[in-house]
């Protein structure tokens, strides 16, 4: 045993549990576990402009790399500050562990200069949280809180720790220090036939992927098994991924706003829906009515009081997605060697065939920029191993609905939560957590305003990435949805620009903006220049090894397709009438030639 102040323990078992990847702000509160770092020096640590920010580049990194990122502040408002990035977190089942420095314990009563009762504000977005007022309890908290972040639905903890805390010595042996074991429960092989026996007993059936199949690392998985049964399946926006876009049984994502026409019509011709990892989030779901029509419904999911919580499934199983995509693989290969699982060949053809039907058109050449060409530029552009990192609006609704995503934990996105201002520092935590790979952040003009100093964390610690900043100077999500109450309401971001009249009353200057935060920015007001503006855009980012701003000026209002459930999707924007006047589709053709870019062959 060797004697050490808890801060110096802290950072051993930070190192030991794998959580190296810390994002942060130090201040007087903190500064103990700050000098602790810096000495152990086992944790690299990226200083943010904001504490929001920080968090939401933990939650970045944990996303990327199915790691568990770290977000540090002081006392005070730094925990305040990170109740959105714990709450975006814990919304889409993300581990993230946040460290706030505290006032001493002899005046937490006592109203002392930013002391906050964190724990108690954190508690509902969180797992765990606890203010650590013994310093004897600090190994057996932390080994606690890496255990119940890792334990079945993954999500986010607050540790609290209070300076005298920090400072104190304690008796402590790294070598003695193990993990604590990781709670999955797993299903088992009669559930897995239970599964199968209604399975099987369908015509049209149909997987839907969700996020904790790739939480639980298990796409190969899902694929396999897909392959083994030859039925589609459909990804929801936080599984997109799992099975790659260009995959014959991949069927198109369902839903009222992030969805494919394709997919939808899937859906509503499928009679049973085997659902792992996902939880009916309503933006999937619409009108449950409409949903759950004629068909059967099987629930599997880590989270007990996740099944039924929407609607009662006919079959409910608690599991890691993982583990059960094993036994139905074991299940069901046992069924094929006895020569009793059905041919769905059938089936899978139509699914495969409708995909090439029925896109909305991306192919226009409008001036301004439709944003629908901006997606059939980005899929051209950038290749199957890119990663995208978007959260809320108009933008990210009209980006699942025409970008293809390749493989898991290229698509990383705030799905439940949508906040505001988490694109770009959530793009510093993946290039953290994807140090050399082609990352592309999607915003709005709003979304991209609401964090924009984050941009200087990027170009001091060379974190290199491409933002396309779709800008219509416009709430958009929020202006169509005033549609309804017939009004157009502070919703409108232009204004004119005494500093930059070249704005033409968009307003805010992007690239100054940019450019001012040492980052490079590209502007595009033409549609057939978008190719050269993405072009530009990657050289830079790899000579100067920085954040790269593209914004493209769009057209001001643009209605993009939704509705209140899947058979009833208002459709705003003309409909291709052939594959040239939607080059985003991935159609038979183009499935042939998996390693080309989106589009190829069309």
């Amino acid at each position: 045993m060797t004697r050490m102040r808890t801060v110096d323990a802290i950072a051993l078992i930070l190192e030991k549990e794998g959580a190296t990847e810390a994002f942060g702000l130090p201040g007087a509160a903190i500064n103990p576990l700050y000098s602790a770092m810096k000495a152990h020096g086992g944790i690299r640590h990226t200083l943010h402009r904001h504490v929001e920010g920080a968090s939401h580049a933990a939650d970045g990194y944990s996303r990327a790399t199915g790691g568990i990122g770290i977000c540090i502040g002081t006392s005070g408002p730094a925990g305040t500050d990170m109740i959105t990035g714990l709450y975006a977190a814990i919304a889409d089942s993300i581990p993230m562990l946040c460290i706030t420095g505290q006032a001493p314990t002899h005046v937490l009563h006592k109203e002392d200069f930013q002391a906050v009762d964190i724990e108690s504000i954190a508690k509902p977005v969180t797992k765990f949280a606890s203010t650590i007022l013994e310093p004897g309890l600090i190994p057996g908290t932390f080994a606690k809180a890496f255990q119940i972040m890792r334990s079945a639905r993954p999500g986010p903890v607050l540790l609290d720790l209070p300076i005298n805390v920090q400072m104190a010595e304690i008796e402590f042996d790294i070598d003695a220090y193990e993990p604590l074991p990781v709670d999955r429960p797993a299903a088992t092989r009669a559930q897995a036939e239970k599964v199968l026996d209604l399975l099987v007993a369908a015509r049209n059936p149909l997987i839907i992927a969700g996020g904790g199949v790739i939480n639980a690392e298990a796409s190969a998985q899902l694929v396999e098994l897909a392959e083994l049964l030859n039925i589609p399946v459909s990804p929801t926006l936080m599984g997109w991924g799992s099975i790659p876009d260009d995959h014959r049984l991949q069927s198109g994502m369902v839903g009222i706003q992030t969805h494919t026409r394709y997919g939808n019509e899937t859906f509503l011709a499928s009679d049973f829906v085997l659902g792992v990892g996902n939880r009916w989030a309503n933006r999937h779901t619409g009108d449950l009515d409409t949903y759950r029509a004629g068909r059967k419904f099987v629930h599997i999911d880590i989270e007990a009081t996740q099944v039924g919580r929407v609607f009662s499934p006919d079959l409910g199983i608690v599991s890691d997605a993982g583990a059960a995509l094993e036994q139905l693989i074991a299940a069901a290969r046992d069924r094929q060697a006895a020569g009793v699982l059905p041919d769905y060949s059938a089936w899978a053809d139509e699914c495969t065939a409708r995909k090439g039907t029925g896109h909305r058109k991306t192919n226009f050449d409008n001036v301004p920029v439709k944003p629908q060409r901006v997606y059939q530029e980005m899929n051209a552009a950038f290749g199957q191993d890119t990663t995208y990192v978007s959260t809320i609006g108009l933008s990210q609704i009209a980006g699942a609905q025409m970008l293809h995503v390749f493989g898991p934990r290229r698509w990383i996105n705030a799905g439940q939560a949508g906040p505001l201002g988490w694109t770009g520092p959530a793009a510093l935590g993946v290039v953290r957590g994807k140090p050399g790979q082609t990352v592309v952040a999607l915003s709005g003009d709003y979304d991209f305003q609401f964090m924009i100093e984050e941009l200087a964390v990027g170009a001091q610690f060379k974190l290199p990435y491409i933002h396309v900043v779709v800008n219509n100077s416009y709430l958009g999500l929020i202006r169509q949805s005033q549609r309804g109450f017939d009004m157009d309401y502070h919703v409108s971001l232009g204004f004119e620009n005494i500093n930059s009249p070249e704005t033409n009353g968009y307003g805010v200057d992007h690239v100054k903006v940019a450019e001012g935060l040492g980052c490079k920015a590209v502007r595009v007001e033409d549609p057939n220049r978008l190719a050269e503006g993405f072009a530009e855009a990657g050289r830079l980012a790899a000579e100067h090894q920085v954040p790269v701003v593209v914004e493209v000026i769009l057209e001001k209002v643009t209605n993009i397709s939704m509705g209140a459930s899947l058979d009833a999707v208002n459709e705003f924007e003309e409909l291709a009438i052939s594959a040239a006047d939607a080059p985003t589709a991935l159609t038979p053709l183009s499935l042939k030639s998996p390693a080309e870019p989106a589009g190829a062959g069309v």
